[in-house]
């Protein structure tokens, strides 16, 4: 599988727009596997949404048990 990576943009109404240069690498009604990779948010908010569901999800699993290797 070949890989091919160039900027693109999502237009208003949903579509993903390659550059002209890409999509003349492609032939036509040639089935694709694409990956999005979006520039993460700085959004201080979501990541402490994102550290609370973690630490929820891995206390989920301690139980009474564990609180035996807490004194070692």
């Amino acid at each position: 599988m070949k890989a091919y990576e160039f900027p693109a943009q999502i237009t208003s109404d949903g579509q993903l727009r390659l550059p002209e240069a890409a999509l003349s690498q492609l032939n036509a009604e040639q089935v694709v596997r694409v990956i999005v990779l979006i520039p993460e948010t700085t959004d201080s908010s979501e990541e402490q949404v994102w550290s609370m569901l973690a630490a929820e999800q891995f206390l989920a699993g301690y139980s009474a048990e564990d609180a035996l290797y807490d004194t070692l």
